[in-house]
């Protein structure tokens, strides 16, 4: 509401170009009608924001790209992989494999894979309802492999804790995890703690919580700085999309 009304008050002053900057779009889960009676979140916010008067959007890591879609006005979808290939590849990780904790995941495991050379494997999960998996298999081995779990956002943090813990009993040596955005909901402290992630590597799209020494935070706030300088003074934003 805090960035309608900002836009409001910028249009009402005659502003010439409104660019609206969420480094978090947090409707994206609702982004179609899969029951009765239930909104579409993500498009409606969209249509808000255009009607508030943002004449540009600059958003990072949509839980779905066709979001994109939503929006009559440009749509600059960053990716935050330009943030996490150089702290990956700083880690020099020996039998590196990416991972996907999901099916829908699959594609943005193989453009990590394809940027660091390595291995692919996929998690199959089974939800008994929102927010429980009821069962999880693994596609791929892991025996003696550094894994890395990439994924848009974490929210309960079940899922990776599980797929976690599933690939240090199938021999992994060790698992990481790597999420855009941390909502971090409910007991998912809790639940990283317990688990056998080492690592948990997030941005600051969402401020997070000092709960847990296993969470690093990476900043994205200079990957929106370039964005939104290049984007005021008109010049080639590409190099941004790095997936």
């Amino acid at each position: 509401m805090e960035m309608l009304l900002m836009i409001d008050a910028a249009k009402r002053a005659s502003a010439r170009h409104i660019t609206a900057v969420l480094p978090y779009f947090g409707w994206a889960r609702q982004d179609r009608k899969d029951k009765p009676r239930v909104p579409i979140a993500a498009k409606l916010v969209a249509k808000m924001l255009e009607a508030a008067g943002a004449t540009r959007i600059i958003t990072m890591d949509l839980h779905a790209d066709q979001i994109q879609g939503f929006f009559e006005k440009p749509v600059d979808h960053l990716f935050a992989s330009t943030i996490f290939l150089p702290y990956l590849r700083s880690l020099n990780l020996p039998n590196l494999t990416i991972a996907s904790p999901d099916m829908g995941g699959s594609k943005r495991a193989y453009a990590y894979s394809k940027a660091l050379k390595s291995d692919v494997v996929i998690c199959y999960k089974q939800r008994a309802k929102a927010n429980v998996i009821s069962h999880m298999e693994l596609i791929g081995d892991v025996t003696g492999k550094n894994v890395v779990l990439v994924d848009d956002m974490v929210d309960t943090a079940g899922t990776l804790a599980k797929a976690a813990d599933l690939m240090m009993e199938r021999g992994a040596l060790s698992v990481r995890a790597i999420c855009t955005h941390p909502i971090l909901s409910g007991d998912a402290y809790k639940k990283l703690e317990n688990s056998k992630l080492e690592e948990l590597i997030v941005t600051d799209s969402i401020p997070v919580k000092p709960l847990s020494d296993k969470i690093r935070v990476l900043s994205c706030a200079d990957l929106f700085a370039q964005v939104m300088d290049k984007v005021h003074n008109n010049t080639s934003i590409s190099s941004s999309f790095v997936m």
